[in-house]
């Protein structure tokens, strides 16, 4: 339990790769940290759990690199024994804030002042089903808050049976059950081929991976490829998968309508144009009762972007945190790690997370960083790879053909590409936000998390980051506890 005169070195928000291997980084180098994660054990999205009542004996067989992963829990659990770190499950912060009532410091003087210096910041959350307000103080703050899937609506997408590549994957890890028993999975980018083997390998039945992307398109980024050679030998080992369970790989195609009264029973698979724009008559139809679909993944911003953190545009058109060679953004006092900082994978937010704790730990107390040339190198090779991946598979602009007039686009409220078409043609939209109070789109729950790339995509302007004051929904009651000068 930790109290409101609690105060940590580093708080670190998000308990995924990057997050965790921060955390027990940190405290290997002495800091006072505190862990906050919205989930009930450690991993994140990427390695999930199933749930203690299943009584899984083998979770690991569900993931890759599950030993990185272990390590790193086991130093968390000896962290918190030693009264080290302070791990915080089922915490959703919302915010973070400068703490004016820090020691010493008046209101406004939370301000770096070089290497030694000191900030204060105050983290709130609301913890479990209940709501519960929670605040925490540190001097220090690591955003490690992961991403989201991105998504291109089609004709039939709001079907029962059609779910996120991500979500097929985290139903299978978290709950040992399969979508369907005859899975298309479809989208685009190196998400698709471990969803596809982890279906197949769990028993479901794979009829295709539809990939809208082609991979000739690697072969521009010969450079990074040739640094990451196990990265290589990693997708090699996916497609060998694939190919001993008989699931096929279509290159530059794509789901452009699925079908069915009560849920999906087929889907049109059409042969794409390099603008992803369908070839007319090469579409065919497939059974299937369930489609995992994603177009890869976009950074979670929300708390990073209501401190004013600067952000950049990345290859695959997503924006992602600014950040230098040691991880800090351009917020004195704020650091990013993982898919923050641009989607990369686990490995590289393994990297990141390290390298950002040894930063902390040199600001804070002047503790060598050791590593930190080796970091940076392994780093820039596995972002060089990220990047080259994003250009890869970057969504062609023709995708837009796929919608027809009825398409929902914002599922939550209803809205269909007849709509956001006449805002933008006939309305004088130009972005998303114009879109959104002419028609409501991304007013909903999700707040956009679904459709903004669409809808961005479809008022022709670029996916800007979301800023939202408040990073996810908040009790009216914790709002009101807050002090006034918050």
């Amino acid at each position: 339990m930790t109290s409101a005169s609690d105060r940590f070195d580093l708080a670190v928000v998000g308990a995924g790769p990057a997050g965790l291997a921060a955390a027990v980084a940190a405290a290997d180098l002495g800091l006072h940290v505190t862990l906050l994660d919205a989930g009930e054990r450690p991993g994140g999205q990427y390695y999930r759990h199933p749930a203690p009542g299943l009584g899984a004996a083998r979770p690991e067989a569900l993931h890759h690199g599950w030993r990185l992963f272990a390590g790193r829990a086991a130093r968390l659990r000896k962290h918190e024994r030693a009264g080290r770190v302070t791990y915080l499950a089922s915490h959703h912060v919302w915010t973070v804030v400068r703490d004016a009532e820090a020691d010493g410091q008046g209101e406004g003087k939370g301000e770096a002042d070089g290497p030694g210096g000191r900030w204060a910041w105050r983290l709130h959350a609301v913890v479990g089903p209940e709501e519960a307000p929670a605040m925490v103080r540190a001097s220090a703050v690591l955003l490690a808050t992961g991403a989201y899937e991105r998504q291109l609506p089609f004709p039939g997408w709001t079907l029962p049976g059609v779910i996120g590549a991500g979500g097929a994957q985290a139903m299978l890890k978290s709950g040992l059950v399969l979508p369907g028993r005859r899975v298309v999975v479809a989208g685009s980018g190196p998400l698709l081929l471990a969803v596809a083997g982890s279906l197949a390998a769990a028993g479901a039945r794979v009829p295709a991976v539809v990939e809208a992307s082609g991979y000739l398109a690697y072969a521009r980024e010969l450079p990074a490829l040739v640094r990451n050679p196990g990265k290589l030998a990693q997708g090699a080992a996916f497609g060998a998968g694939l190919l001993r369970r008989s699931v096929r790989l279509l290159s530059r195609h794509a789901v452009t309508e699925a079908h069915g009264a009560d849920r999906v029973r087929a889907v049109t698979v059409s042969r794409l144009d390099h603008d992803w724009r369908p070839v007319p008559g090469s579409g065919r139809r497939v059974p299937c009762d369930a489609v995992a679909v994603g177009h890869g993944l976009v950074p979670q911003l929300e708390l990073a972007t209501a401190l004013g953190c600067a952000v950049r545009s990345c290859p695959d058109g997503t924006p992602a945190l600014d950040l230098d060679a040691d991880q800090r953004t351009s917020v004195p006092g704020i650091w990013a790690a993982g898919e923050a900082g641009g989607i990369g994978g686990a490995e590289l937010a393994l990297v990141e997370g390290e390298l950002a704790a040894a930063s902390v730990a040199y600001e804070l107390t002047a503790t060598p960083r050791g590593r930190r040339t080796a970091l940076v190198r392994r780093r820039e090779r596995l972002r060089a790879f990220a990047d080259a991946m994003a250009a890869a598979h970057r969504p062609g602009t023709g995708w837009t053909d796929w919608l027809d007039d009825d398409t929902d686009v914002c599922r939550c409220e209803e809205v269909p590409a007849a709509r956001i078409r006449e805002a933008v043609a006939e309305l004088g939209a130009r972005d998303a936000r114009s879109v959104k109070l002419l028609t409501r789109a991304g007013m909903g729950w999700c707040q956009g998390r679904m459709c903004g790339p669409a809808v961005a995509c479809l008022a022709g302007g670029a996916l800007l980051a979301d800023r939202r004051p408040l990073s996810c929904p908040v009790p009216l009651k914790a709002l009101a506890q807050l002090p006034p000068d918050e």
